[in-house]
């Protein structure tokens, strides 16, 4: 259960947060650019100051891959009280991972 006081504390998640394109450095050191297509967001079930994320990505030569990612509610100064984009790999509770399998299924990214 979250407190009135935390449900005043937390910010929603901005609609443009999300980064609709980037780039990414492959193994060879060449940079490649990709677009974020399709994508499912899931409040953590147990913990809502984190939302998964699952991101269908684009790249330029048409290959197709998925990002897991998350954004947290920041604790450090900088951040503090904003939604920041997870820097490590997410932990989340199973069930959490089944409904975010089934809402990318729905929309059609898995």
């Amino acid at each position: 259960m979250v407190s009135n006081t935390l449900k005043n504390r937390m910010k929603k998640l901005p609609k443009l947060a999300m980064k609709n394109s980037g780039s990414i450095i492959d193994i060879n050191g060449k940079r490649k650019n990709f677009k974020v297509g399709k994508y499912v967001t899931l409040e953590q079930s147990d913990y809502p100051e984190k939302i998964f994320v699952l991101q269908e990505i684009l790249f330029e030569d048409g290959k197709k891959e998925l990002r897991l990612g998350y954004y947290i509610i920041g604790k450090k100064p900088r951040a503090k009280d904003r939604w920041v984009w997870g820097q490590y790999c997410p932990f989340f509770p199973k069930q959490d991972l089944l409904k975010l399998i089934e809402k990318a299924k729905r929309k059609g990214i898995l």
